[in-house]
């Protein structure tokens, strides 16, 4: 009888030793996650950044760190604006007010790889600024240029659109004169990055149709495809992504 209470006894310690184990490593495999590259901690507007291996998860609010005449007047954020703006152009405010309620999510590939099929950039972000702020492509509508709409940038030249995402459209000259104008500027959804107008001391030439290139950067000497942001259409990119687009929701 002995025997078989220290038998089963045994059995029982051996089973919760197992069910504990195999407790412990699920808790552990469930909240490993990946390293984030130190490129990606340039993103000093992200509420948070996160990478699951394949991609990298920014969260941000949208809300440009400068001010701006498109903040509530009684923001402390506001700022008059009147004179010229991009392009030398007289501004002209439009009647939206930068939305304090929004969060963006932006899912872009870790290990960006060129496209088989080049997908044209939809209206809204299509990238995120170091600051947070969304890029927008070269349209103001559907095949409609900037051209009405490029009088209403305020004097860091983004402005909000009839929901109140503030965004660039162009360069973001709070960045450029900042950070500098060979500093990243940011990244599309397709995880390839975005750098100022000028490179190696000159204005950037030679981009192709995507307006981008391949060369050695600071943050990549082993080179990398990236774009650059100009004072002349197409701005940001031009036709379509490089590479494969990952996801953004707000």
């Amino acid at each position: 009888m002995r025997k078989t209470t220290v038998f089963a006894a045994s059995l029982v310690a051996t089973f919760l030793l197992f069910a504990c184990t195999s407790s412990d490593d699920s808790a552990s495999a469930a909240t490993t996650s990946t390293a984030v590259p130190d490129i990606y901690k340039k993103v000093y507007g992200a509420s948070s950044i996160t990478s699951d291996g394949t991609y990298v998860t920014i969260k941000t609010n949208g809300q440009p760190d400068h001010k701006s005449v498109y903040y509530a007047t009684s923001n402390s954020k506001y700022e008059s604006f009147s004179g010229t703006t991009f392009g030398g152009t007289t501004f002209k405010k439009n009647p939206n007010t930068i939305n304090l309620n929004l969060a963006f999510t932006f899912k872009i590939p870790l290990n960006p790889v060129v496209a088989t099929t080049h997908a044209s950039t939809p209206l809204g972000a299509i990238g995120v600024a170091i600051n947070g702020v969304p890029f927008f492509n070269q349209y103001a509508g559907p095949n409609q240029p900037l051209t009405d709409e490029i009088t209403s940038f305020d004097q860091y030249w983004g402005h909000p659109q009839a929901t109140g995402i503030y965004h660039y459209h162009v360069e973001p000259t709070y960045l450029t004169t900042n950070k500098g104008k060979e500093a990243l500027m940011g990244f599309l959804l397709d995880g390839f990055p975005v750098y100022g107008p000028v490179e190696n001391g000159v204005a950037v030439t030679g981009l192709d149709v995507y307006h981008g290139h391949t060369t050695a950067t600071v943050d990549y000497p082993n080179g990398i495809y990236h774009y650059h942001v100009t004072n002349s259409d197409p701005y940001i990119n031009g036709n379509g992504y490089y590479g494969t687009p990952g996801t953004v929701s707000n």
